[in-house]
C-alpha cells in the first residue's frame, strides 16, 4: 500500500509517475552509544527496481527532537544491506530536526544549515549508491546513534519518497593512490568486536596507475574489522581496526604495501585534519630522527562498493622485530634479566584495549580536579601480563619519577638518566612542540623498556595521533604559534587529562636544556628546517590531489567547521596545505628564539652526520641492484637506515645493533623501483641524509 505523507509536502508527478513516499516508525533514541533501527515498509513501488536514470529514491525526511544534535549519527539503510549516511555531527548544541528533509539535488548542504534544519539539504553521503539497480520493495531503515551520553531524543516521524528524479553517485573508476576494497556482505561494522570481511588491495607499484577493475595483487583474503577511536567515533568518517585472518578466523601475518609482514593494522580517517597530512608528517619526521615511527601509506578506500574516502593505512604500534623493537615477554618470565622487558605502556584515557594499569604517586603540575597520570598495560596487555610484571614495570617507573622529582634528579649516576634514553625524549619534545601538539605528552603517549642485558632503559615513543596537532585545535592554545606545549598545564587547567610534571622538571636540568638546545640547532638545518618541512608539505599535497578531490566530494567539509578546527577555515585544500605551512613557519620562529639551554659543549660537527663527511659513505650512486653504506661507530649502537620515496613514503627500514667499529653494510635494494629516494642513516645521536637514485 503506498502512504501519501502531507507532513513533508503534496506528492509531485514527474514525466508521467507519481512519487511515491512510505512512512517509518518511531521511537525514543537512547543515549546509550547503541545503534538502533527504525523500519519503514515499502510495497507496491511502481517500478520495483531502483536506479540512478529512471526511478529510484529521491528524498527522505525526518522529525527528530534532541538537544545538542551533533550527538547523533543518521543514516539510510536499504533491503539490499546498503548504507549510506544522510547526518552527522551537524548542528552543534542546537536542538532539534524540523520537517528536516534529504535530497541530493538541493542546493544546500547540510552542513551550512542551523538548527532546527527545516527544509530540503543535500546530505552528507551520496544517496545514489541505494539506486543500485535493486527491488525497492522491502524493510528500509534509518539507522540512529547518540554517540554521547546525557540527552535521550525521540525520532517522532520519519519517511522515504521515490520517483523519476532519483539520487546518483559519482563512480569510483581508478586512482595514483593504492586501493583498499573491503566487502562485508553489508554487515554493519561494531565498535568491538570484529567480524570476518574480505579485502583485497590493489597497488601495482610507484607510479603506476590502479585500477578497480585490476586484480587484487597485494592482498586478497579475509580480515576481521570493527571501527576504532575515542572522540573520533562521533565522526561520519570511521575509522577500522583491522585483522588479517584464515578462513577460520584465526590471524596470520602479510606485508601490505611494502610495510613489514604483520597481521594487525589501522585504516584511520584523519577526518577533522583536512590537510591529510597531520599524522604522517609527525610520524615522517620521527622517523627521519632516528627512531621507529609508524610505517604508513595513504589509500583510497572501498566498503561494500561504496566509496570511503582517502585514509591512511597504517601499522599499530605493538612489539615486533619490526615494530617496537624489544624482547618478548613471556607469563613465565618473572624473575631476573627476563623480567626486566619488554614492556610497553602507554599515558592516555582508560577506554579502549589495555584499559587497565596504575595511577602515577605524582599529580600533575598545576593540579586542581585530584586529576591523576594514568599508565595503561599495553604489553603485555592486561590479560596476559602476571602480577610480578606488572609489579616491576610499575616499580621502575615510579623509580624514575622519584628519581626525577628529588633533589638529586640531574644526577648522572642517581638522578633521572639512570632510568631513561635522554635522546628519545628530547627528540620526542621537539615533535610534540614543533607540531604544538595540544594532546602531547598527556593522551596516546607512549613508552617502552628492553631487558637490561639490551640497554633495559625507558624510551618515549612511538608517536601516535597528531589529527589535531599542526594547530588543528581551537582549545587550550592548541592553534597558538607562541609558548610550550608542555606547559598545558598552565593553559588549560581545568582539563581533567594533565602532563606530567616530568618535562617542565627536565628542563630544570642545565644538562638536559643544553642537550635540547644542541639537537634543535642541528635538526633545524636538516630534518626540521623550514624548506624540509615545507617540501615535505608540498610533496604529499600534489601526491593526494587527484584523491582529495573525491574525498572531499564523499566528504564535503572544507570550509566547514569540523570538531575542533580552529577559525579561520580554509574552503580549498591548497588553502589547508598553506594554511599549515604558513603555520610551521610561524612556530618554527618562535622556538628558535626562545629555546631553552646554551650550546655549551655542544659540537654541532659531532650532532650532524651530514656535517661530518666521513660517518658515511654510499656507493655507488646512483644505484641498481646493489647499495653499500660504510660508517664507524666509537662504540656499540642502535643504527636506524630508512628509505624513503619523494612523497615521504618508507620504502624500506632497518634498525640493528651493530659492534663497534668499522661497518660495511649491504642494504637490501633488489625490490626497490627506479627512481629518486632520500637515505637517511642514524647512530650515535647523529643523523646522515642523502638523495639517491635507483637506475
Amino acid at each position: 500500500m503506498k502512504h501519501f505523507l502531507p507532513l513533508f509536502g503534496l506528492l509531485l508527478v514527474c514525466s508521467g509517475t507519481f512519487a511515491q513516499t512510505f512512512p517509518g516508525s518511531g521511537g525514543l533514541v537512547p543515549d546509550d552509544g547503541s545503534v538502533n533501527d527504525y523500519p519503514a515498509t515499502v510495497s507496491g513501488l511502481s517500478p520495483a527496481t531502483i536506479d540512478t536514470v529512471n526511478f529510484g529514491l529521491e528524498t527522505v525526511c525526518v522529525n527528530i527532537t534532541h538537544t545538542w544534535n551533533s550527538d547523533l549519527d543518521v543514516r539510510l539503510v536499504a533491503p539490499d544491506g546498503t548504507e549510506i549516511i544522510l547526518f552527522s555531527g551537524v548542528g552543534g548544541s542546537d536542538d532539534d530536526f524540523t520537517n528536516t528533509c534529504l535530497n541530493s539535488n538541493a542546493s544546500t548542504s547540510i552542513l551550512s544549515g542551523t538548527a532546527p534544519f527545516t527544509g530540503t539539504f543535500k546530505p552528507q553521503g551520496q544517496m545514489g549508491y541505494v539506486n543500485n539497480g535493486q527491488n525497492g520493495n522491502g524493510t528500509w531503515k534509518l539507522r540512529i546513534t547518540d554517540t554521547y551520553p546525557a540527552d535521550q531524543g525521540n525520532l517522532l516521524s520519519w519517511s522515504i519518497t521515490f520517483g523519476n528524479n532519483p539520487a546518483t553517485y559519482s563512480a569510483f573508476t581508478s586512482s595514483n593512490l593504492p586501493l583498499v576494497i573491503i566487502n562485508t556482505g553489508n554487515q554493519f561494522i561494531p565498535d568491538d568486536p570484529k567480524i570476518m570481511a574480505d579485502m583485497g588491495i590493489i597497488y601495482n607499484g610507484p607510479g603506476i596507475r590502479n585500477y578497480m577493475t585490476d586484480p587484487h595483487n597485494n592482498y586478497s583474503g579475509k580480515i576481521g574489522i570493527e571501527t576504532r577511536g575515542s572522540s573520533s567515533q562521533g565522526f561520519p568518517k570511521k575509522s577500522y581496526g583491522i585483522e588479517l585472518w584464515d578462513v577460520n578466523g584465526n590471524s596470520i601475518d602479510s606485508s601490505l604495501i611494502g610495510m613489514p609482514k604483520e597481521s594487525d593494522w589501522i585504516l584511520s580517517a584523519n577526518y577533522s585534519d583536512k590537510s591529510l597530512l597531520n599524522n604522517t608528517l609527525a610520524y615522517h619526521l620521527f622517523t627521519q630522527t632516528g627512531h621507529y615511527a609508524t610505517r604508513h601509506q595513504h589509500v583510497e578506500l572501498v566498503i561494500d562498493s561504496i566509496y570511503r574516502g582517502v585514509y591512511i593505512l597504517m601499522e599499530k604500534i605493538k612489539r615486533d622485530n619490526d615494530r617496537v623493537d624489544i624482547a618478548k615477554l613471556q607469563p613465565t618470565d618473572i624473575a631476573g634479566d627476563q623480567l626486566t622487558g619488554g614492556y610497553i605502556i602507554k599515558i592516555d584515557k582508560g577506554t579502549g584495549s589495555g584499559g587497565s594499569g596504575w595511577n602515577s604517586n605524582y599529580a600533575p603540575l598545576g593540579s586542581t580536579n585530584g586529576q591523576q597520570i594514568f599508565f595503561q598495560y599495553e604489553y603485555p596487555n592486561e590479560i596476559d601480563i602476571v602480577p610480578q610484571q606488572q609489579a616491576y614495570i610499575q616499580a621502575y617507573v615510579d623509580s624514575f619519577e622519584t628519581a626525577l622529582n628529588g633533589p638529586n634528579f640531574a644526577s648522572l649516576t642517581a638522578g633521572y638518566s639512570k632510568y631513561i634514553d635522554v635522546t628519545s625524549f628530547i627528540d620526542y619534545l621537539l615533535l610534540n612542540e614543533i607540531s604544538r601538539n595540544v594532546d602531547g605528552y598527556r593522551l596516546s603517549t607512549y613508552l617502552f623498556k628492553d631487558k637490561l642485558s639490551n640497554g633495559g632503559k625507558l624510551f618515549i615513543g612511538p608517536p601516535w595521533d597528531y589529527d589535531i596537532a599542526w594547530a588543528n585545535a581551537n582549545y587550550c592554545r592548541g592553534d597558538d604559534a607562541t609558548g610550550w606545549a608542555y606547559r598545558f598545564n598552565y593553559d588549560c587547567s581545568g582539563d581533567y587529562w594533565q602532563i606530567p610534571f616530568w618535562w617542565e622538571r627536565l628542563l630544570q636540568d642545565p644538562v638536559f636544556a643544553n642537550h635540547l638546545r644542541c639537537r634543535w640547532e642541528t635538526l633545524k638545518t636538516t630534518e626540521y628546517s623550514i624548506a624540509t618541512l615545507h617540501a615535505y608539505c608540498d610533496s604529499m599535497a600534489i601526491y593526494l590531489n587527484e584523491g582529495q578531490q573525491r574525498n572531499f566530494t564523499e566528504w564535503p567539509i572544507l570550509g566547514q567547521y569540523v570538531w575542533p578546527n580552529p577559525s579561520p577555515i580554509p574552503s580549498t585544500f591548497q588553502g589547508e596545505i598553506d594554511e599549515l605551512k604558513n603555520w610551521i613557519s610561524a612556530r618554527w620562529a618562535w622556538m628558535d628564539a626562545n629555546m631553552p639551554g646554551s650550546l655549551a659543549g655542544c659540537d654541532l660537527a659531532v650532532q650532524s652526520g651530514n656535517a661530518a663527511a666521513d660517518f658515511v659513505s654510499v656507493f655507488p650512486n646512483p644505484f641498481h641492484d646493489q647499495l653499500t653504506l660504510q660508517f664507524k661507530l666509537e662504540t656499540a649502537s642502535d643504527v636506524t637506515i630508512v628509505m624513503s620515496d619523494i612523497t615521504g613514503r618508507q620504502i624500506s627500514f632497518v634498525r640493528e645493533k651493530m659492534n663497534a667499529g668499522g661497518q660495511d653494510y649491504k642494504l637490501p635494494v633488489e625490490n626497490i623501483s627506479p627512481g629518486i629516494y632520500l637515505l637517511s642513516v642514524s647512530a650515535e645521536g647523529r643523523t646522515f641524509t642523502k638523495k639517491i637514485v635507483r637506475q
